[in-house]
């Protein structure tokens, strides 16, 4: 009689058990292929890397308003360009950070204007 009992409840906790671990499981084989894309990006960004040269002219473009602030004459310009920067849409300015991002292959600052 017992076994009558006891036989169906041990049937609940063990389906219970296999779907709890299925489910991690699927969690634990997501995470896995997320970790494989992220390396593919990586390698892909490296191999891109080598024959391009936005990263040096984003790096020559960053630079200008840095060398520029110590020519008296620029000042004035650099001044007004970053003001004109400023006030440009807020879309442009995230399409331009994400640029420079993928260029360096920054992948958190591509994320930066996400809200959550």
């Amino acid at each position: 009689m017992w076994n009558l009992l006891v036989q169906p409840l041990v049937g609940l906790v063990s389906t219970h058990l296999n779907n709890k671990a299925e489910a991690k499981q699927a969690v634990h084989k997501s995470n896995l292929k997320k970790i494989e894309s992220e390396s593919s990006w990586e390698n892909n960004q490296s191999v891109n890397a080598n024959n391009s040269w936005k990263d040096e002219w984003f790096t020559v473009i960053l630079s200008i308003p840095l060398i520029g602030a110590f020519v008296p004459e620029m000042v004035p310009f650099i001044k007004e360009g970053f003001i004109t920067l400023q006030e440009m849409p807020d879309f442009y300015k995230g399409f331009l950070g994400a640029a420079m991002a993928a260029s360096f292959g920054i992948k958190s600052l591509a994320k930066w204007g996400e809200r959550k």
